[in-house]
């Protein structure tokens, strides 16, 4: 019998577009320009204000802009970068083309982000930056890491991207380091269908991110870059109008959004916390925000799989988390990075397909993928603290 009876489409909806965003569209098909608009500029200028960067340079997707942001830096073929093997893919796959070699961390439990111990002890004299992710929507440990990259003299590519809003001991996600990335992606908490930010106060990390791809922004470079005008590095990276549009939209509405979300998921994480679960809730000083709800009970040994069936009989939308393990997956099992990355013959990459990650591998089998729940929803929030209750005493 289920206990989880309301329909969930009303609570999980997501993105949700609203007459301003279709005035906004609408402007820029009006306005006659789709390629070139202000508008472009206008959400750079949010975005720096937003998470107070000196620089914002707007692309077609977070992809692009991390992309920019490995060029920007200017690493050279062979150089080393730290990531997380628990992420998306795109926090890693843009080195590849760019001839730098991606060394896989473990994640810490805590936050499941890049583990700072993990980090000590992959570095070679070839490692020059580390990729950190704020998974799910939770600051990943910040201050251990760049204590890591002071000792070190590591560069800290911030990837956001499920962050917007999340706030950091006084500092917003989106200003932690030396280059940070949001995609703004339909999922996200900021969507504008397709499009990504890169954000710096380095002017050098500017001018070179918009060499790699946006030619309308090189010929106004007052600097000798200007010269690549006629032909970039010949990539094109620039977001659409329509795009950015959206995009200036969704972040004006994104306290409100994020404060019903982190409501909805506060309330159903101190029931399930008193069941058991570790529901990430923050410490002191982490503003978190919810791109995705992930849970975890606190036994080690608590069967995970069986537990979730039990909660789907209920009615429960619940999975594993949507993101495989990044050193488990066939591109890097297999040998395609050797063949299309461009390497210096002399470099030896990691053995990608003799490596595991016992922590973050175990870790990952522990969590518990809940629904976004992005409006007000109270019912259907009682009705899965009712199905977790019913299903942990039948455990």
């Amino acid at each position: 019998m289920k206990i989880i009876t309301l329909p969930h489409e009303p609570a999980v909806r997501w993105p949700v577009f609203d007459s301003e965003s279709e005035a906004a569209v609408l402007q820029i098909l009006r306005d006659g320009n789709v390629s070139t608009h202000p508008v472009i500029r206008e959400l750079e200028q949010d975005y720096e204000a937003f998470t107070g960067r000196r620089h914002a340079l707007a692309h077609n997707n977070g992809t692009s802009a991390l992309l920019a942001a490995f060029h920007a830096l200017g690493l050279q073929p062979g150089d080393e970068i730290l990531v997380p093997t628990a992420t998306f893919w795109a926090s890693v796959l843009p080195m590849i083309w760019c001839g730098i070699i991606p060394v896989f961390c473990e994640s810490e439990p805590v936050t499941l982000g890049i583990d700072p111990a993990d980090m000590w002890r992959k570095i070679t004299s070839r490692t020059k930056a580390v990729v950190i992710v704020h998974l799910w929507g939770l600051p990943c440990q910040v201050d251990e890491i760049q204590q890591v990259c002071d000792e070190f003299d590591l560069r800290i590519i911030e990837d956001a991207s499920h962050a917007h809003g999340a706030v950091y001991h006084g500092r917003n996600c989106g200003a932690v380091g030396d280059i940070s990335v949001f995609s703004l992606q339909g999922d996200k908490l900021a969507p504008a269908g397709e499009g990504g930010i890169l954000l710096t106060d380095n002017a050098d990390y500017l001018e070179r991110a918009a060499c790699l791809g946006d030619i309308t922004r090189i010929i106004e470079l007052d600097s000798p870059a200007r010269r690549f005008a006629a032909t970039g590095m010949g990539i094109k990276t620039r977001i659409a109008p329509m795009s950015a549009a959206l995009g200036r939209v969704s972040l004006r509405k994104l306290t409100e959004s994020n404060r019903v979300r982190n409501e909805n998921h506060r309330w159903l994480s101190e029931c399930l916390e008193n069941l058991g679960f570790d529901c990430f809730l923050p410490p002191t000083g982490i503003g978190r925000v919810y791109f995705e709800f992930l849970i975890r009970h606190r036994d080690p040994a608590f069967e995970t799989s069986r537990f979730m069936d039990r909660l789907q009989s209920l009615g429960g939308q619940v999975s594993t988390p949507r993101y495989p393990l990044l050193h488990e997956q066939p591109l890097f099992r297999e040998g395609h990075v050797a063949r299309i990355g461009r390497f210096p013959e002399d470099v030896r990459l990691p053995d990608y397909a003799g490596i595991s990650f016992p922590q973050t591998e175990h870790e990952n089998r522990r969590l518990i993928k809940l629904p976004n729940f992005c409006h007000p929803c109270e019912k259907l929030l009682e009705q899965y603290r009712d199905a977790f209750e019913h299903a942990v005493r039948s455990h």
